[in-house]
């Protein structure tokens, strides 16, 4: 059975019990992590265990709060008041921690399914996003990573074009499969409003709800969005359902025959609202 799951953001016990819930088998199935494995809940270093335990019946995307983690490490972005990563940032093999981080990729396509951590630009295709993920995997997977990792911030340029190149192409692509919730018809993207689908600011629309969009037709997983909750449809699963914030952590099995199911734990930690 290959299984899905949502942010975990920390939160170790909670994934534990939900692979328990699952009946989960190494040698059976697999799970893929649609990003934010770390951050803001309790014990991150121990997600990072469980989940790298699991090696080869395991795929986890970098999501956002991923990529804060190796900034911080490398200097380059200072601690946020609610970050809960020193326990991984002063362990003695942190240097392993991180170099296993930085080598998950920030999308995947299994079972018909394409999966990102937080969205896919209109103008993308299937194929052309998993293209675009594979160009900035393979820069933070270079010896000078952290050089990359230093252009990564900011929210320009805030429409996609095939002509970008360098640390601006790099930069979009990053924002679209680990920050995009609301953009226009023509792709422009929009980073100040977290609220779910019904806050959408004057001309901007859920990323997915883009008319014509090129991976209409196509099944995609994400997370990032725990305010949007759980959506379920035969071609999208929003699966970011706020665990941290004291919601559920939620997996969906994909039986190989188009069928989905949900299963959700509580997660009874509750953090103060943010991203």
């Amino acid at each position: 059975m290959n299984y899905l799951i949502g942010d975990v953001q920390g939160c170790c016990a909670p994934l534990q019990a939900l692979l328990d819930r699952l009946g989960f088998s190494p040698s059976r199935d697999h799970v893929h992590v649609l990003g934010d494995l770390v951050n803001r809940g309790p014990d991150s270093l121990g997600v990072l265990r469980l989940l790298r335990q699991l090696e080869g019946s395991a795929t986890c995307l970098l999501g956002n709060h991923d990529l804060h983690l190796l900034a911080v490490s490398c200097g380059i972005r200072a601690p946020h008041r609610s970050d809960t990563l020193m326990p991984i940032l002063e362990a003695p093999d942190r240097d392993d921690w991180l170099d296993w981080l930085r080598h998950r990729p920030l999308a995947a396509w299994d079972r018909g399914w394409l999966m990102v951590h937080a969205g896919v630009l209109p103008q993308w295709t299937c194929q052309q996003t998993l293209s675009l993920a594979a160009e900035v995997e393979q820069v933070l997977q270079a010896p000078d990573w952290p050089r990359h990792l230093q252009t990564m911030y900011g929210n320009t340029p805030e429409q996609w074009h095939d002509t970008l190149q360098g640390d601006d192409r790099r930069r979009c692509i990053i924002n679209a499969l680990t920050r995009l919730r609301f953009c226009d018809a023509q792709g422009r993207m929009e980073f100040a409003t977290k609220e779910g689908a019904g806050g959408a600011p004057e001309g901007y629309m859920p990323w997915f709800d883009v008319p014509g969009r090129c991976t209409a037709g196509t099944p995609i997983a994400f997370g990032h969005w725990s305010t949007l909750g759980l959506i379920q449809r035969t071609d999208l699963l929003a699966l970011d359902t706020g665990c941290v914030w004291g919601g559920s952590l939620t997996a969906a099995s994909l039986d190989g025959e188009g069928r989905v199911s949900v299963v959700q734990v509580p997660c009874p930690q509750a953090m103060k609202p943010g991203v």
